[in-house]
């Protein structure tokens, strides 16, 4: 299993949300790019980067930055947050970054998902956020029509190789993660699947790889200490 260490930007800065909620916003770092080589440094190869003024805004506000942090490292890089056009895709993937992730428009546009060359399903993951049993689009401001796992035979059918499923009511609340999704998540699809929101313990990290699942994102919890990045990789192989 891939542990995705996350950086999640605002404002240039790495920050993290509680629940999703920009009202109650944490900076941990004013170098993004700093953090990323930090997570280098303790053995990741991977980084989960996520734009949250693109997802409030449809537009890749910390373009530059996020651009940075690939040139400056040699991780694989995903990054969600605002990507909502087949340019919006192709920028990201010009500028070498390796995986691109779609959220409010697999939502509220899951047609334009199908449309996109095969070549592109390779490179592309949906990120699925749910709450109150429900896909949230709009920065996890607005729930939609679908429920998670209509959602997901949905973007199974499209094609799409790779989901990102985030517990909203878990990111950045330090309770563990919810092991009982993800437990149906992997039995109901074939997709590769990350586990996001609320990894807060090696014990999750453990149960999670046990699962079979693809990945794990850690955000919070390495921020605040709670887990230890190196030993965390080392229980995810």
């Amino acid at each position: 299993m891939i542990i995705f260490p996350a950086i999640d930007l605002v404002g240039g800065e790495a920050v993290r949300l509680y629940k999703g909620d920009f009202s109650q916003k944490t900076v941990y770092s004013s170098s993004p790019v700093a953090v990323a080589k930090d997570f280098c440094a303790k053995g990741a190869t991977h980084v989960h980067l996520v734009d949250l003024d693109g997802a409030k805004t449809g537009e890749a506000k910390n373009f530059d930055l996020i651009c940075l942090i690939k040139k400056q490292t040699d991780l694989f890089v995903e990054v969600g947050g605002g990507i909502r056009t087949q340019e919006g895709i192709e920028r990201y993937l010009q500028a070498g970054i390796d995986r691109v992730i779609l959220g409010t428009v697999a939502v509220t546009e899951p047609d334009f998902v199908s449309s996109l060359p095969a070549s592109y399903l390779n490179k592309v993951a949906v990120g699925v956020d749910v709450k109150d049993g429900f896909v949230a689009i709009k920065g996890w401001t607005e729930n939609s029509r679908y429920t998670l796992f209509d959602f997901c035979k949905k973007m199974q059918e499209a094609g799409v190789k790779t989901i990102i499923c985030t517990d909203i009511s878990r990111d950045g609340a330090m309770m563990g993660t919810n092991h009982d999704l993800y437990r149906e998540l992997s039995e109901k699809t074939d997709m590769q699947v990350v586990a996001s929101g609320g990894v807060s313990s090696l014990e999750d990290v453990k149960r999670l790889r046990a699962r079979g699942l693809y990945g794990a994102i850690i955000g919070k919890a390495y921020y605040e200490g709670a887990i230890d990045l190196a030993q965390a990789i080392e229980v995810a192989k």
